[in-house]
């Protein structure tokens, strides 16, 4: 019971964080799960897949009705993506446990620096329009594929990748990226569930579930608060976000590998 408890309470405060920046769902979801739930990395990264795909679907309307989802953009980058996802979720399976961990904080932190390289870009900028011209297609391709692939090792949402590529790739402003992002994390989740289905994995559904309906009521409570911060500011705690969780996911590998 304690543990179902610790699920919904992490759960809210996840779906917090992803209604309010449209990602952080998976790379809080997966650690926690881990680390404080007591799952195995491969079972928290198929229970992280649920959990944001429920989350994202409960914080997407919010988004429509207050314009902030280019929906043809959206659709076009997730169908790329969902290449990507199926093939990283099927190579997941045979990764070792730490190194899979390992890699993720690694990528975390490259992500948490490009972040809080835009943000302090838009704060001197001092507004909400992009100041990037998009790039070309290859360029949108790739990037799509990446992100659907590290949306199926990894078993995240993707939302802590779209939303830097949407922003420096394709020259979203941040409101749009984060609406967008639920959209694509949405298709890229549901790929990478489908893309596992088969594989021996024990997961532990009253933990995952507990935490869904958790993360699914932060995700109505979180959506409003995005709109009261400015859009440099959401960029900056996003950013600090992906570092904390690198850091904590990197020292808490390296403590179970020299134990």
């Amino acid at each position: 019971m304690i543990d179902i408890a610790m699920a919904v309470i992490i759960g809210v405060g996840v779906g917090i964080v992803v209604g309010a920046l449209g990602a952080g769902g998976g790379i809080l979801a997966v650690p926690a799960l881990a680390y404080l739930l007591h799952q195995s990395p491969h079972a928290a990264a198929t229970g992280s897949l649920v959990i944001v795909l429920a989350t994202a679907l409960t914080a997407l309307p919010p988004k429509i009705r207050r314009n902030q989802v280019r929906f043809r953009e959206g659709l076009v980058f997730g169908s790329i993506s969902v290449i990507g996802s199926f093939v990283g979720a099927r190579l997941s399976a045979f990764v070792d446990g730490h190194v899979l961990m390992g890699s993720f904080a690694a990528m975390l932190a490259i992500m948490s620096v490009v972040m809080l390289r835009e943000g302090l870009k838009d704060k001197r900028d001092d507004g909400d329009l992009p100041v990037r011209r998009p790039r070309g297609m290859i360029a949108i391709i790739v990037a799509a594929l990446g992100t659907g692939f590290l949306t199926g090792f990894f078993g995240v949402g993707g939302g802590f990748m779209v939303v830097p590529v949407l922003t420096v790739v394709l020259a979203f402003a941040m409101r749009e990226a984060t609406g967008t992002s639920l959209l694509i994390m949405i298709m890229a989740s549901a790929t990478g569930l489908l893309s596992r289905y088969g594989q021996p994995i024990d997961v532990d559904w009253v933990i995952v579930l507990g935490f869904m309906f958790g993360s699914m009521a932060g995700g109505i409570i979180g959506g409003p608060l995005s709109n009261k911060a400015r859009t440099y500011q959401l960029t900056l705690i996003f950013a600090t976000l992906l570092g904390i969780v690198a850091v904590a996911t990197a020292s808490t590998v390296a403590y179970q590998v020299l134990a």
